[in-house]
């Protein structure tokens, strides 16, 4: 089951607030005014550059980092079924139209589905990923 879960750092700022920062994600780094704040930046630096990977056809590399001092960080609920839904596609062979026939969809909408750039709602994620032997499963977890 992939979560793209990944560990991040969170240090005091230069000046004020906390950084974030994720290992195993260089190019993920953002800040908040405090730890709340921080850890609502990291879900949402996580998410665009998860998906700025899959935008410039990079693997999304394992989540390695973990162990004291790392909270473990997940994009929103939307982004990881969008992720979860292009590396699905991309894997399984499938072209768009054989995808929009399985979902009962026109191609402009299952090219929107696929696309790293548009938002998706999660019943079109979900029905994408079932068209494509997979399973959408949520849930919940403690906040970090």
């Amino acid at each position: 089951m992939k979560t793209y879960r990944f560990a991040a750092l969170l240090e005091p700022g230069d000046d004020h607030g906390v950084t974030v920062s994720f290992p195993d994600l260089p190019e993920a780094i953002s800040q908040g005014d405090d730890r709340a704040d921080a850890l609502a930046q990291a879900e949402e630096v996580l998410g665009l550059t998860l998906l700025a990977y899959l935008e410039a056809d990079r693997r999304i590399p394992e989540a390695t980092t973990a162990g004291t001092g790392f909270v473990m960080v997940t994009p929103a609920p939307e982004v990881a079924a969008k992720l979860a839904v292009i590396e699905t596609f991309r894997a399984s062979g499938m072209t768009q139209a054989q995808l929009a026939t399985s979902i009962g969809r026109d191609g402009r909408e299952v090219r929107r589905i696929i696309s790293p750039d548009h938002p998706s709602k999660l019943p079109a994620l979900a029905l994408a990923l079932r068209a494509m032997g997979k399973r959408l499963v949520m849930s919940v977890d403690d906040a970090a």
